[in-house]
């Protein structure tokens, strides 16, 4: 059993105190990730700062006419948000693309950020892991590998980002506010997840005295062509092999503006600009989506056991591209692809 002490913050200020004066804390607010973990032996806090009565619950308009999001907004209550459901979609078609109804209802937009690789090898803690213990291998390269990265992997760690509302959100552009210390920050969602490199302990670039307040949303949702593409080995209740957030804005039949992120395939939301400068002005044809598939996945390196995901990551490129530029996105509640 885990030995570890229990704080509640009053607010935002008082839980960055907390965190500065116990080195070793974790913020729980849902829990739905970080129990996981603590279970296995893999998270070891000394102490619990429970989160959940801090005023983060708001889903309000900004004046620039994009919204902000508090980080403890259940991933539910954010999905069926009526601002979400008309002016950003896809984010909402993202988040029921993931979980159960139930860790829906309890997990919390920055603990859906926060949560851990599912590699099977980080979770056991009799493996060697350089995410758990770093230095001291990554059982996964030459280990079973079948749902591993292909993009942005490193000697280090060829582990996988779970979080499918990330992908979305990268899409998107959203913004990642944060609490600490020395005041407010922002950064780019693109930005706040890392690679692994020789690092890869170190998920985010959240520093461990800071917290997440907030996600904000620019103006610009693409409500009409859009699609949320997620493929798994079965159709509920599964972590991604490929998934996929497209974002089309439109004049007639040429791409005035272009998003695509990925998730599944690499320590972090997957975003290449360069694909997308590529589709802009041209015409929403396959020819050149599987172009834009091409630039997004240069690079892409696999494992023993995972090559099949390069293919499988083009092609679901090119279909949920098609998909959002015919406005017929894929829908969460059936999930047979259309």
């Amino acid at each position: 059993m885990i030995n570890f002490q229990y704080s509640r913050a009053s607010d935002v200020a008082d839980a960055i105190l907390l965190l500065t004066a116990h080195p070793g804390a974790k913020l729980i607010a849902g829990g739905t990730n970080l129990i996981d973990l603590m279970k296995e032996n893999v998270e070891e806090p000394s102490r619990l700062i429970d989160i959940t009565r801090l005023p983060l619950r708001k889903i309000e308009e900004t004046p620039d006419g994009g919204l902000r999001i508090g980080a403890l907004v259940p991933n539910s209550d954010l999905a069926y948000d009526p601002l979400i459901e008309q002016r950003y979609p896809l984010l909402a078609s993202a988040i029921l693309a993931g979980a159960s109804a139930q860790l829906r209802n309890m997990a919390s937009v920055g603990g859906n950020l926060m949560q851990r690789t599912r590699c099977a090898y980080f979770y056991d803690t009799s493996t060697p892991c350089n995410k758990r213990a770093p230095g001291s291998g990554c059982s996964a390269i030459e280990g079973l590998n079948r749902n591993h990265a292909i993009l942005g992997t490193s000697s280090s760690c060829i582990a996988t980002n779970p979080s499918d509302m990330s992908v979305a959100l990268a899409a998107l552009g959203a913004l990642v506010h944060i609490a600490g210390p020395s005041g407010e920050r922002a950064m780019a969602l693109t930005e706040f997840h890392r690679l692994p490199d020789d690092t890869p302990h170190v998920d985010t670039n959240l520093e461990a005295d800071e917290i997440i307040t907030a996600i904000e949303l620019p103006p610009r949702g693409f409500a009409r062509n859009y699609s949320f593409l997620k493929i798994r080995d079965r159709l509920s209740y599964a972590f991604a092999l490929v998934s996929v957030a497209a974002a089309l804005e439109l004049d007639g039949n040429a791409i005035r503006e272009a998003r695509v992120a990925l998730g599944g395939v690499a320590h972090k939301p997957w975003r290449s600009l360069e694909a997308e400068t590529a589709l802009r002005g041209q015409a929403a044809t396959t020819e050149h989506f599987s172009r834009a598939a091409d630039l997004l996945l240069q690079g892409a390196r696999a494992q023993a056991h995972n090559g099949f995901k390069i293919e499988l990551a083009r092609r679901a490129i090119v279909r949920t591209l098609m998909q959002a530029a015919n406005a017929t996105p894929q829908s969460q509640a059936h999930k047979k692809i259309a």
